[in-house]
């Protein structure tokens, strides 16, 4: 084996492709499928040191490195990372790629405790993000995310093998294993280089049969580059066995890093917040209505609430006065989100249970501290969870009111029990407290005058009801349909199966939850709109088995005890009337409508079928979205219907016409660089108005140890990002608003529910607010009416 270690001179790209390659790969796909698809340690024993796999130091392109909308070139002594030459990658498309896939798979499984490094660097003017995915012989995947900095090289890595195996007592809690409750771990060595955060797949792959390495850019608003050199395979330091100990401090942030903003003490706290009340003035901006329309602009009917209309070729949102409105917002202005599973538990028999009446799912909870009566039996339910707080109050301390309990919670360490909000103790610090729960008050004060402030014309999604009385900014308001009732499975169901909407208790549970929220806001004109449940799982666009889930499992089912599959079975039987017909439509060899009705296999034959599939998810569209918009206006008359947010995986078209045909304005969370121009042309075919729901972005250098879905490069790359993506929104004639996700970050450890752990707030964990996106969001919204409107005349 050539082992080429890192004080030797690299060698030429092309003599380490025709020696590494070979003996790296070792036995064929088919050989190396069978006798090793786990990799096991037993199998993966020799030490790596450094393998180099491609240097580029030939001086040409390799056959096997693909480009997708872009093109690959190499570079010339004065632009290369190191030695003559690198690769230099121009992705020239929204979405791009640049894959190396040798002709034979890379056989990696005679080492062990290694990872996969390579030399990254940016010449061009804008950050680039870059989906590191890393397939197997067996169909496998592993997705990872990085972010290459403008004017600057960095080595970044991703594990292979290993750190997770050596320790028993660590064994779930390395690179391939999340049980700490973290979305992505930190890392388990210090170095300055960067290891490539944990997005989905499979992660332990096949390491005898490594199909390809690829680098994906998803959702630019603009054509970026990236040169990438010396991709090799190196040795894992020694783990650092404590590397989940300590980790969080007593605000909440990484103990184990500094960085620019960190809170030092109390003191350091309140300096800096009385700073920022000194500077805050809490006014709107002057060519503000009354309800943040746009009072500079043309007047049109004013009906007393929010309404929308297409003005001169642009959807709009109207205020209760009658001004052009567009709606920018920050969501989870709340403490429901803040809270982090601490490891501890309590006798489950003090315990109060969810019934199947509530109208509040559990992660919209508020903090629900357990009774006094229940602290007595407070034990560590997992130790590792408990070891990574380097401090957390007792129960009697002054802080003590922040602790709160989960019954429920989809991923993570526990599947109940203890959480904690820093963010929620961090507000007692920051305010004080001169009557029970009096910094709330200030809290929700100051984050008024902020909002207002800082330009914004909404309270976004998942605000803290208590806002909505606030009578100085809008808000929208939001309530899950849960309870008892049908569920039906797209075969992809994220967050839980999408709802029977043929079950008429869908229908009695929709109208009790708008009940609920119709409490709450009261029939305010503040109220924008109502959102009714939360990126639902209607299906994916990856193939048309996963399109049409929802029709291919529901048919499978007994009408009898489905009532979305008798609804189906009336479908397909009044167009088809004889089984005989449906027979030679489909290719199938159903017996009978009875058999038809007690379950088929609904595997695809003809396109016809297919045709038919796609009626029946739009009908199925139809009877959600109707369903859901009677019970809300039977209740709330006179706010609109906001829809359910689709997000991109799961808006197929038939489900898009549904929400089209049935509510005042579609919405979608868009988790990319913004409203990428030439994705969004079926909107005009929709011809609605649409609104995006989520967006956001995130950066490690406030102690985060994952960013977020879409990354910076830092807190200014940030600012920066968040300005290109409003203006993507405000410049299309289609949109009228977008929420950013979220109003504070999620907590560094993981939020209590999934462990989302994202530098995605406008402020951090200790509220103190980041400058930058601060600057960004002023910029945008001085200028926000001229550049949407102003080619009306007043």
């Amino acid at each position: 084996m050539m082992i080429n270690k890192s004080n030797k001179k690299r060698g030429s790209s092309l003599l380490l492709a025709s020696i590494v390659a070979p003996l790296l790969a070792g036995c064929n796909a088919s050989d190396s499928k069978t006798e090793n698809t786990a990799s096991s340690p037993s199998q993966a024993s020799q030490a790596v040191e450094e393998v180099m796999i491609y240097d580029f130091e030939q001086g040409e392109v390799l056959t096997e490195i693909k480009v997708n909308n872009g093109t690959p070139s190499i570079t010339s002594d004065d632009l290369a990372i190191s030695g003559k030459h690198s690769l230099l990658v121009e992705f020239t498309n929204s979405q791009a790629s640049f894959s190396l896939r040798p002709n034979t798979p890379y056989d990696w499984s005679e080492y062990s405790d290694f990872n996969l490094a390579f030399d990254l660097t940016n010449k061009g003017t804008e950050s680039v993000q870059l989906d590191l995915i890393i397939s197997d012989i067996d169909g496998k995947s592993y997705t990872r995310g990085l972010v290459v900095p403008v004017g600057k090289t960095q080595t970044h890595y991703a594990k292979m093998d290993g750190h997770d195996q050596k320790e028993p007592v660590w064994a779930a809690q390395g690179e391939f294993n999340f049980e700490s409750g973290f979305r992505s771990n930190p890392v388990t060595w210090q170095s300055d280089d960067k290891q490539a955060y944990s997005f989905w797949g499979t992660k332990r792959l096949n390491i005898a049969g490594i199909r390809g390495i690829s680098f994906h850019a998803k959702g630019m608003l603009s054509d970026r580059q990236f040169t990438i050199d010396n991709v090799r395979l190196r040795q894992n330091p020694e783990m650092d066995k404590n590397f989940l100990v300590g980790v969080i401090d007593q605000f909440g942030q990484n103990a184990k890093v500094d960085y620019p903003g960190k809170i030092k003490s109390e003191e350091h706290l309140k300096q800096v917040t009385q700073a920022e009340l000194d500077t805050l003035k809490g006014e709107t901006m002057s060519d503000r209505s009354k309800f943040h329309g746009w009072k500079d602009g043309p007047k049109l009917e004013a009906t007393g609430f929010f309404r929308t209309e297409k003005v001169e070729g642009k959807w709009a949102l109207v205020d209760p006065e009658g001004y052009l409105y567009f709606s920018t917002g920050i969501d989870i202005i709340r403490l429901s989100n803040s809270s982090t599973m601490t490891g501890y538990g309590f006798d489950e028999k003090f315990i109060a249970k969810r019934t199947a009446d509530m109208t509040v799912a559990e992660d919209d909870q508020p903090l629900n501290r357990v009774n006094d009566e229940a602290i007595p039996s407070r034990h560590v339910a997992n130790e590792i969870r408990a070891k990574v707080f380097d401090w957390l109050p007792s129960y009697d301390d002054d802080l003590g009111n922040h602790f709160g309990y989960r019954r429920e919670t989809q991923s993570g360490p526990l599947k109940e029990g203890e959480t904690f909000s820093f963010y929620s103790a961090n507000l007692e610090r920051r305010y004080g407290e001169t009557y029970k729960e009096s910094y709330l008050d200030t809290w929700r004060n100051v984050t008024v005058r902020r909002m207002k402030d800082w330009g914004y014309t909404s309270l976004g999604n998942w605000s803290q009801d208590a806002y909505y009385g606030n009578n100085q900014i809008p808000f929208v308001a939001f309530a899950d349909i849960i309870g008892e009732f049908g569920t039906l499975s797209s075969g992809f169901d994220f967050w839980h199966g999408v709802p029977d909407a043929f079950d008429p208790r869908f229908y009695e549970r929709a109208v009790i939850a708008a009940e609920h929220v119709s409490a709450q806001i009261n029939n305010t004109p503040w109220c924008m709109g109502v959102f009714m449940d939360n990126e639902q799982s209607f299906g994916r666009s990856t193939n048309r088995e996963s399109l049409y889930g929802i029709v291919i499992n529901t048919l499978g089912r007994d009408a009898a005890e489905v009532p979305g599959k008798a609804a189906f079975t009336k479908i397909i039987k009044d167009k088809y009337k004889t089984i005989d017909a449906l027979n030679k439509a489909w290719a199938k060899d159903v017996a009978s409508w009875d058999a038809f009705a007690k379950g088929i296999d609904a595997s695809f034959n003809t396109d016809e079928q297919e045709k038919d599939y796609s009626e029946l998810l739009y009908q199925y569209g139809v009877k959600y979205f109707s369903t859901v918009n009677k019970a809300m206006k039977s209740k709330m008359p006179n706010h609109l219907y906001l829809g359910s947010r689709l997000p991109l995986w799961g808006m197929p078209p038939e489900i898009l016409r549904a929400a089209a045909e049935n509510s005042d304005i579609i919405t979608y969370n868009v988790y990319k660089e913004g409203v990428i121009p030439g994705q969004w042309d079926f909107l005009e075919g929709l011809d609605k108005p649409s609104l995006v729901g989520e967006f956001s972005f995130g950066s490690d250098d406030a102690g985060h140890v994952h960013p977020g879905i879409v990354i910076a490069a830092d807190q200014k790359d940030r600012g920066l990002k968040l300005k290109n993506y409003l203006h993507s929104v405000i410049d299309n004639p289609y949109f009228v608003g977008a929420h950013m996700f979220q109003y504070s970050d999620g907590p560094i450890a993981g939020r209590a529910y999934d462990g989302e752990n994202y530098n995605s707030g406008m402020v951090r964990i200790t509220d103190v607010p980041y400058e930058h996106m601060v600057e960004a969001a002023k910029e945008v919204h001085k200028d926000l009416y001229p550049r949407r409107y102003g080619f009306l005349k007043k």
